[in-house]
C-alpha cells in the first residue's frame, strides 16, 4: 500500500513549485538581462512582508498544443495584496519566466480578481506589466478573458487611482488593459509599449527600425506622450509609484491625504518681483515660478518631454496637494496646440476625480495658428481643455502672470468658467489680442491713410495697451477677484485654498457629459 503524502511537506512542494514560474534557467536570462523577477519586483515595491498573495495554485486550463503537460502554478502572474509606505493597495505583476509573461484565460481571470477586490475595497491599483500580449496557444479564450479584464479596469477608472508599471514588452491587447491606468510608468532600459507587434510592422520588418524607436521609453516619452514618467531603472519604477500615491486618496469619495511641511505659509517670495520680463515678447521659465512657490520648491512634472508649452504635475500648498497645470513661456511662447491640450485636459480630469485642487499658471497669446493645428482639429481638442476646466468641481486657483489672450484666456480656467479664485499680477494683460495685431485689426484705415504709419501705429499701440493691457479693466468688472504682488503670491493661494478645501458643487443629474473626443 503507498504511503500517504503527508499534506504539510505536498503543501511545501506547491509552495515551492509555484514560487519557480518557468524555471531557474529563465529566472536567470531575465537576471542576465539587467531586470528583476515578478516577486522581487513586488517586493521592491511594497513594505516588507506585507504582501499577501491569492491563486498561487492557478494553472491553465487549456489542453491543446500540449499545454496540460506544460502549464505551470501561478500561470504567470503574481497578484495580492500590501502596503506601500503604509497604504493598503492591491497589485499584480506579470512573470516573464512563464510562457514570456503572455496572457491565457486563467491569468488574466487572476489579474480581474485582484481587480474587482481593488474596486470592492476602494483602494489603489498596482499593475507591472512585462508580458508578450495575449497567449496564441489558447486563441479566443485568452482574448475573451483580457475582454473581462478591460471591462473592470474601466469599471474603476475615476473611482480609484490606478498606475501601471511597463518594465518589459506589453503587446497587443495587453498594451490597451495598461494604457487605462491613471498613470503609466514606463522603464528606461527594458521598457517597450506596442500595439503591434515589432514582426508585424512593416517598418520595423524593412527599414531597419528598432523595437525601442517603435515603442521603446523614449519614443513614448516625447512623441506619444503615453508615458506619464520615464524610470531609470526598476527601483526608481517603484519609488515614483510611492511618491504619485502619496498625492492620491484611496478612492474618488475621500480627501487626498495632506502632509506636514515646515515651510512657512507667509513665506514671501521676493525673487519673484523681477522674474516676468519687461519684454512681453520676451521668455522665461515658467517652472521656476512653480517651484518657488509651492511647499519646499518640491514639484513633480509629469510628461516633461512631451507638449513641452504646457506644465502638469503635483505639488503641495500649506500641505495640501494640488494638480498644477502653467503655460511655459519658454516653448512655442506658451501657445496651446493640440497636444498641449489634450495633455492638460487629461490631467485636469484626473484631479477632478480624486478631489485634487487645481492651480493654473497662465501666460498664454492664443492657439498655436497654422494648417497643421487646424487640419488636426485643434478647435475639438481645444475644446476638450476649456471642457475639462468646466467640467471639474475640485477647487480652482489661477495666477496670470503675463499674456491672457483670447480664446486661449478662456480655455485656462477664466472666471467664466467658475474657477474659485483668479488673480493677477501686475504684469498681466487680459485682451482678446496682442496689442499690435489689435491696432491692426481695429485701426488699418486710419493706419493706411496715416501721413507716418509707424509713428501713427506706435502711438495707438500704447494707447490701447493703457486700456486694455493690465489686469485693472478685468478686475473692475469682477472677473479677477484680486491683481496681487508677486512676492505674495504663495501667502495668497494658501489662504485662498483654505476655505476651498470644503467645496462640494451640486449638479442636475445625467448620464454623463458629452466630451468632444
Amino acid at each position: 500500500m503507498a504511503s500517504r503524502i503527508d499534506p504539510i511537506e505536498e503543501l511545501a512542494s506547491l509552495k515551492e513549485e509555484s514560487r519557480r514560474g518557468g524555471g531557474q534557467s529563465k529566472i536567470d536570462a531575465i537576471r542576465k538581462s539587467g531586470r528583476k523577477t515578478a516577486r522581487e519586483r513586488i517586493d521592491s515595491l511594497v513594505d516588507g512582508g506585507s504582501f499577501v498573495e491569492i491563486d498561487a495554485y492557478v494553472k491553465s486550463r487549456e489542453t491543446e498544443h500540449g499545454m496540460d503537460r506544460n502549464s505551470i502554478l501561478g500561470d504567470g502572474v503574481m497578484a495580492g495584496s500590501a502596503t506601500i509606505e503604509g497604504r493598503r493597495v492591491l497589485c499584480f505583476s506579470q512573470d516573464f519566466s512563464v510562457f514570456g509573461g503572455s496572457m491565457g484565460e486563467m491569468h488574466a481571470q487572476k489579474i480581474v480578481k485582484i481587480v474587482e477586490m481593488a474596486l470592492k475595497s476602494r483602494l489603489p491599483l498596482v499593475g507591472i506589466w512585462d508580458g508578450g500580449g495575449q497567449r496564441a496557444h489558447e486563441g479566443v479564450t485568452a482574448l475573451g478573458a483580457t475582454g473581462e479584464l478591460m471591462d473592470r479596469l474601466i469599471s474603476c477608472s475615476g473611482r480609484i487611482p490606478m498606475i501601471s508599471l511597463v518594465m518589459g514588452p506589453v503587446v497587443g491587447a495587453s498594451a490597451l488593459a495598461a494604457a487605462i491606468a491613471d498613470f503609466v510608468i514606463i522603464g528606461e532600459e527594458h521598457g517597450e509599449f506596442f500595439l503591434s507587434s515589432p514582426l508585424e510592422t512593416p517598418e520595423v520588418a524593412e527599414e531597419g527600425m528598432s523595437s525601442r524607436d517603435l515603442g521603446g521609453a523614449e519614443m513614448h516619452a516625447s512623441r506619444s506622450g503615453i508615458a506619464s514618467l520615464v524610470a531609470t531603472d526598476e527601483d526608481d519604477a517603484m519609488d515614483i509609484v510611492a511618491e504619485i500615491l502619496s498625492f492620491f486618496p484611496d478612492h474618488c469619495d475621500a480627501l487626498p491625504p495632506v502632509l506636514h511641511t515646515s515651510d512657512p505659509e507667509n513665506r514671501i517670495c521676493d525673487t519673484l518681483t523681477n522674474i516676468v520680463p519687461d519684454d512681453s515678447n520676451r521668455p522665461y521659465d515658467m517652472k521656476k515660478i512653480v517651484e518657488i512657490i509651492v511647499d519646499d520648491n518640491e514639484f513633480l512634472e509629469l510628461q516633461p518631454q512631451y507638449a513641452e508649452n504646457i506644465v502638469i504635475g503635483f505639488a503641495r500648498l500649506g500641505g495640501n496637494p494640488i494638480g498644477i497645470i502653467a503655460n511655459q513661456p519658454k516653448v512655442l511662447a506658451g501657445c496651446l496646440d493640440i497636444d498641449a491640450s489634450v495633455k492638460a485636459a487629461r490631467f485636469i480630469r484626473t484631479c477632478d476625480c480624486f478631489n485634487i485642487p487645481l492651480l493654473s499658471f497662465v501666460d498664454v497669446p492664443g492657439f498655436l495658428p497654422g494648417t497643421v493645428q487646424e487640419w488636426g482639429g485643434i478647435i475639438r481638442h481645444g475644446a476638450k481643455l476649456l471642457y475639462a476646466y468646466a467640467e471639474a468641481t475640485v477647487p480652482q486657483l489661477t495666477i496670470i502672470t503675463r499674456k491672457a489672450y483670447g480664446g486661449a484666456y478662456l480655455a485656462m480656467s477664466c472666471k467664466h468658467l467658475e474657477s474659485d479664485y483668479n488673480v493677477a499680477w501686475p504684469s498681466g494683460e487680459l485682451a482678446v489680442m496682442g496689442a499690435e495685431g489689435a491696432v491692426n485689426i481695429i485701426h488699418r484705415r486710419e493706419l493706411k491713410d496715416a501721413v507716418d504709419p509707424s509713428a501713427t501705429h506706435v502711438e495707438l499701440v500704447g494707447e490701447y495697451r493703457r486700456k486694455f493691457g493690465d489686469p485693472y479693466v478685468a478686475a473692475r468688472n469682477g472677473w479677477l477677484d484680486d491683481v496681487i504682488e508677486p512676492k505674495e503670491t504663495r501667502l495668497k493661494l494658501i489662504r485662498a485654498l483654505s476655505p476651498l478645501i470644503s467645496k462640494r458643487v451640486w449638479q442636475p443629474p445625467r448620464k454623463h457629459g458629452n466630451i468632444p473626443l
